[in-house]
């Protein structure tokens, strides 16, 4: 990370127990040496123990890894970033509307036969990423599972925390994937219409749909950080702990920006929205 870029993300740190009287001992590492290390992970897509000697040794990299996802605080470190992402685009911090799809990646040898599964529609053996989004494409909510988990039933499941965690939203873009009951028992039950945006028998070759580019958009981001290029995680929460840093790191460099390009980032992001 840049200067700038750790000014931003220092700022979104969780702060440890031991700093608050909680209990706990001061960690024996920088905060900024850990999180540049697991980034380059998520980057760059290295085994644990190819760690560059520049950073900490990996068996501490990785204990600190494993920590902050066994107490959900990579989403809460990427949740405040998001937060201050939709600010600096002139919107509130709580959504409103968000829209979902998700994407299915083969998996390595090093994910058990218990977490994969076979997508038939996009023949992948390995595992599947469903996302939730805000209206900028900024991320809400991961679910990842076995392949062979439909979008139906990985949306009865993640809707009502959604509008747990995000109660002002009512309204949620989706595929055709999601049609028939989901639709129907989402706005009984929840209060949330989902709309479905479906392409044309006419259209031919590559088309953008309205909404639905946002969170395939997202999804693209996901495939730049080599890490997420296939799932190599033995646990499925660890594969959602590097979708967020992959954010997290997206974020920062965008808070990061001077002033006049984040201006300039806000009307964009404004007008395709």
């Amino acid at each position: 990370m840049t200067d700038e870029e750790w000014a931003v993300v220092r700022d979104a740190l969780p702060v440890p127990a031991w700093l608050e009287g909680r209990g706990g001992q001061p960690e024996g590492y920088c905060h900024r040496q850990m999180l540049d290390a697991i980034f380059y992970v998520t980057d760059n897509g290295i085994k644990w123990r190819a760690m560059p000697a520049d950073f900490p040794a990996w068996d501490r990299v990785y204990a600190f890894l494993r920590r902050w996802r066994r107490h959900g605080l990579a989403k809460e470190f990427h949740d405040r970033l998001r937060g201050r992402a939709r600010r600096a685009a002139g919107r509130n911090a709580e959504p409103t509307a968000a829209v979902i799809d998700s994407q299915s990646v083969k998996g390595a040898a090093s994910v058990p036969a218990a977490s994969r599964g076979y997508d038939g529609g996009k023949k992948i053996n390995g595992r599947r990423r469903h996302v939730i989004t805000d209206s900028l494409g900024l991320l809400l909510m991961v679910l990842v599972c076995a392949a062979d988990v439909t979008d139906r039933r990985a949306a009865r499941g993640m809707l009502p925390c959604l509008r747990t965690r995000f109660p002002k939203i009512t309204l949620l873009w989706a595929d055709s994937g999601y049609s028939g009951r989901v639709v129907t028992w989402a706005k009984a039950k929840l209060q949330l219409t989902v709309q479905i945006v479906k392409r044309s028998n006419e259209m031919k070759g590559f088309v953008v749909l309205p909404r639905r580019w946002v969170v395939e958009r997202t999804l693209g981001w996901l495939m730049r950080s080599r890490r997420l290029v296939r799932d190599f995680e033995t646990l499925p929460a660890s594969s959602e702990a590097f979708i967020y840093f992959s954010q997290a790191m997206l974020l920062s460099r965008r808070l990061a920006r001077p002033a006049s390009r984040s201006g300039r980032e806000r009307s964009r992001w404004a007008a395709a929205a």
